[in-house]
């Protein structure tokens, strides 16, 4: 049986290359909106970060996430973030 290759992403914050699965997908829609993608298949650009508690505080307070997706990130998406992550 051959063994399947495991897709490897980049932290936006910590610059690690993880597996996708112990990473969360943040989107920026094509209409501006910023959602969590737990499928990995949303339309969109794209960031992965960590599901780590202290790497999102890292990304708040560094605003990458504002940078990567080139948008302003409501306090509200944080919130949403962080209850994927204690999950």
């Amino acid at each position: 049986m051959k063994m399947r290759k495991i897709p490897l992403r980049t932290c936006v914050v910590s610059h690690e290359a993880l597996p996708k699965g112990e990473l969360l997908r943040i989107v920026r829609t094509p209409e501006k909106e910023v959602k969590v993608d737990l499928t990995g298949k949303l339309n969109g650009r794209g960031a992965y970060i960590k599901k780590d508690i202290a790497v999102l505080e890292q990304a708040i307070k560094t605003k990458i996430l504002e940078k990567k997706l080139e948008c302003k990130i409501d306090d509200i998406v944080y919130e949403e973030i962080k209850k994927y992550i204690e999950k």
